[in-house]
């Protein structure tokens, strides 16, 4: 059977694009241990907490934004780790604006012994992938210029995946 939605999109005959300028707001994850989360949040990434609820729920944020990540622990305390098979959260994308903010937060990774789970250029941005204390999984990543991005010979835009070189990162 085939989706109303889908049939509805269809037989308009232009499908609804969400506005350019959409951005996502925040993320609200679940977690085991607010204390051990906010460790890791705020002491080794940098985020401020903006508001904070005893040991239920910690708002955080980068420069004054009410929130851009939500701790809570009112359906997880002290239960078992995220999942890393099935339907849920592959990871939490952090944009830093250039890459030697990218490089910075590497070196507060480094400095603090922190596990790195992989990294990757993409052509269109440099990515470090790790897991939050929760198993929660992160991506700390940086976009090129739009103008930088390669493109296959039809215009659109061609990313790969290749390796990243840490140190080379680090030296910025």
């Amino acid at each position: 059977m085939e989706n109303s939605a889908s049939t509805t999109a269809s037989e308009a005959g232009a499908a609804y694009q969400v506005p350019a300028q959409t951005r996502i707001g925040h993320v609200h994850l679940q977690v085991t241990d607010l204390d051990k989360a906010l460790a890791f949040y705020q002491g080794i990434l940098g985020f401020q907490v903006v508001q904070r609820f005893g040991n239920q729920v910690a708002f955080i944020s980068a420069g004054g934004y009410h929130h851009h990540i939500g701790l809570n622990t009112w359906n997880s305390l002290g239960g078992p780790p995220a999942r890393k098979h099935g339907a849920g959260l592959y990871h939490t994308a952090i944009l830093y604006a250039t890459q030697a903010e990218l490089a910075g937060a590497l070196r507060q990774l480094v400095a603090a012994n922190y596990p790195i789970t992989g990294s990757a250029d993409h052509g269109v941005s440099e990515a470090i992938y790790l897991d939050d204390p929760d198993g929660n999984g992160v991506e700390l990543y940086w976009d090129r210029p739009r103008e930088q991005w390669p493109q296959a010979p039809d215009g659109s835009v061609q990313m790969y995946t290749r390796a990243l070189n840490l140190a080379e990162l680090l030296a910025q």
